[in-house]
């Protein structure tokens, strides 16, 4: 076989992204926010709106995502990237508009800006990675860590009495009238990353459509958070998190 025949088309079995450049990410080893990026940048250029999206990217692990997905970004303080995306939308209907951030971010800094986006329909997308940590800062305890769980801020384990309950934030934006999906997803599978991939396109052409806010919570792995192998991190999330946060359609009003 030549090369030219292993090239064509037809024996192609992957293609990265054209909207993936070429530069070299600063995620930890076994991180899932590569491959949500990769997603994300698949799916815009599916959809061809290259040339239509902004997004939104606040603090976190996530504050340098304009650096490897090539569209228009604006960065927002810690907390606030719904309340951009929501003047953006708004001054620009015809533009996709997403945020991209951390669990922290979302369900804990910014809290406010989160529901209140969420109950008044904007008609955004809203993409937050949910790894039970302050990845970025330095590993502390954030909204959605778990019962037992050991952080930097609680290193003997997360109890109730001290630090209260875990967020589980996505069945309370399910309840607001404003939310027309909110779904619960990973990628720690091949069949996990079809069905983010499927759940981050109907999300995205919901904002298209105007149907009213889309909310995706990709449960994740922080290995160096977690103090754990890559391999370890995606077992521990499967026997651990899964049970707090299953994975799921949580609403779906656009069927």
């Amino acid at each position: 076989m030549e090369i030219n025949d292993i090239i064509r088309p037809e024996n192609r079995v992957y293609k990265k992204p054209t909207l993936l450049n070429d530069n070299d990410m600063h995620y930890c080893p076994g991180c899932s926010h590569g491959v949500v990026h990769k997603l994300v940048a698949e799916i815009i250029e599916e959809m061809g709106m290259t040339e239509k999206t902004i997004a939104v990217s606040p603090v976190g692990c996530a504050v340098f995502a304009y650096k490897y997905i090539d569209v228009d970004w604006l960065e927002a303080a810690h907390g606030r990237a719904t309340a951009c995306a929501t003047a953006l939308k708004r001054l620009m209907p015809d533009k996709l508009v997403f945020t991209y951030q951390g669990d922290g971010d979302f369900a804990a800094i910014g809290t406010c800006e989160s529901i209140h986006s969420c109950n008044r329909g904007e008609n955004i997308t809203i993409i937050f990675i949910n790894n039970a940590i302050y990845g970025m800062t330095g590993g502390q305890m954030a909204p959605t860590t778990l019962l037992g769980q050991k952080t930097a801020t609680c290193p003997y384990g997360r109890r109730a009495d001290l630090n209260g309950y875990p967020l589980s934030i996505s069945p309370l934006l399910a309840q607001l009238d404003g939310t027309c999906y909110v779904t619960r997803q990973s990628v720690h599978k091949p069949a996990s990353v079809r069905k983010t991939k499927a759940a981050i396109r109907k999300a995205f052409e919901n904002s298209m459509a105007g149907k009213g806010t889309s909310v995706v919570e990709i449960v994740s792995t922080c290995n160096t958070g977690w103090k754990m192998t890559p391999a370890k991190a995606n077992e521990w999330m499967e026997e651990n998190m899964f049970a707090k946060y299953p994975l799921g359609d949580l609403k779906d009003t656009t069927k």
